[in-house]
């Protein structure tokens, strides 16, 4: 069974939200914008610019859609304390992760550990999202350009995944964790229309490129479901298949990816929300229940752009007892069966803003609250799942879609 994977970067101090509300961007952050010169407050209305494919796929539709994104760089771009505080992160991860543009055919993984190419397989998926992050809320081709260059030069030069030992298996769940970054980051500058600049540029041949790539990766993530691990890989899984399937307009691969969320959950955790094999019996860290939490609210935050909130409530709300419970462990209300290892209180994925987005509970209120993850918005340095949905989620009104 797989161990935790942590890779701690150099600037590695945990940052609080308290320590970060007074942030502020360089002014060439900031586009043209009369409302931002004159220290005012800009036009929050969103213009309904996402794309419905003939497959029925809203895009941008992989976590962020054309109008939250929009409402969110615009606060940023307003002055808004709070979410420039939140796209502090998304600039130190631009200003600080350093791609080395070593583009390999084979990427070598060990399971236990973590080696330099995986190191930069993942990080460069989540330096190209970060970077697409950046162009939208600023409409500099310059990053989209740099995002495109990460993008390219991984679809174009990358063929397979190995291991270098023990758990074969660990390149489909390797796979199911950088496929939807990738993914993401590319449907940003394919689909996104910012409030300045030119459109990202995104062309055919691109485009064939990256969905090859995305369908070598979907061929690992596919062999997933015969593992028999019903935990956080079947959920990594589905939450991998159905980002490739919006990217793709795939219907079939998408709705996978929805079968293998909607059959997990339940045998995940109970009604509860207890995760005795995330906590206790496989892996005795508060991290693991995080990794299940943080895919499920991804793929229920895709298919609710696509039209369809039943994940949010699939077995009697589910998954927001799983967040309940993380509340609990954290207040001292609950406890484990066992002692895992690590902190209760901290890192926190960042699935939960998409989480408290749709539930806004106590529970998913506070968990929020005390979001912390290191200076580049990684929790612990974390390299699985995509970060800065603290910018993107966080107080963006559900009547934003």
């Amino acid at each position: 069974m797989r161990t935790n994977k942590l890779i701690y970067l150099s600037l590695s101090g945990a940052l609080v939200l308290a320590g970060l509300l007074m942030a502020k961007c360089t002014k060439n952050e900031n586009p043209s914008n009369p409302a931002v010169k004159a220290g005012g407050t800009a036009n929050l209305a969103t213009n309904s610019t996402q794309v419905v494919s003939a497959a029925g796929f809203t895009h941008p539709g992989i976590l962020n859609t054309q109008n939250s994104l929009a409402y969110a760089c615009q606060q940023a771009n307003s002055g808004d304390a709070n979410r420039l505080a939140a796209y502090q992160y998304v600039l130190n991860m631009c200003n600080t992760w350093t791609s080395r543009n070593a583009y390999v055919a084979n990427v070598a993984t060990e399971p236990g550990a973590v080696n330099q190419q995986e190191v930069d397989f993942k990080g460069d998926a989540l330096l190209a999202y970060a970077t697409a992050l950046r162009w939208a809320k600023t409409g500099d081709a310059q990053y989209a350009t740099r995002c495109k260059q990460i993008l390219d030069g991984w679809a174009g030069t990358f063929r397979t995944l190995s291991v270098t030992s023990g758990q074969a298996n660990q390149v489909d769940l390797e796979a199911s964790w950088a496929a939807p970054t990738f993914a993401a980051a590319a449907e940003i500058i394919k689909y996104y229309q910012p409030a300045t600049g030119a459109a990202g540029g995104w062309t055919t041949a691109e485009n064939t490129q990256f969905v090859a790539f995305l369908n070598r990766l979907k061929g690992y993530i596919s062999n997933t479901t015969s593992t028999g691990y019903n935990n956080n890989w079947y959920t990594s899984a589905g939450y991998a298949l159905m980002a490739i399937g919006v990217f793709e307009d795939d219907r079939t691969t998408y709705n996978n990816g929805v079968t293998i969320i909607n059959n997990v959950i339940p045998l995940e955790m109970n009604s509860t929300g207890y995760m005795s094999g995330e906590v206790c019996v496989n892996h005795q860290d508060y991290v693991h229940y995080q990794y299940a939490l943080t895919g499920m609210a991804y793929a229920a935050n895709i298919a609710g752009i696509q039209g369809d909130l039943s994940i949010y409530s699939a077995t009697s709300s589910r998954l927001l007892a799983g967040f309940t419970w993380q509340s609990g462990l954290m207040q001292g209300t609950l406890t484990a069966a066992c002692t895992p290892n690590g902190n209760k209180t901290s890192p926190i994925w960042p699935g939960i803003f998409p989480a408290d987005r749709h539930y806004n509970t106590a529970a998913t209120n506070y968990i929020a609250s005390h979001y912390a993850t290191n200076s580049n918005g990684l929790p612990g340095g974390d390299l699985g799942f995509l970060s800065w949905t603290q910018f993107t989620h966080y107080n963006v009104p559900t009547s934003v879609n």
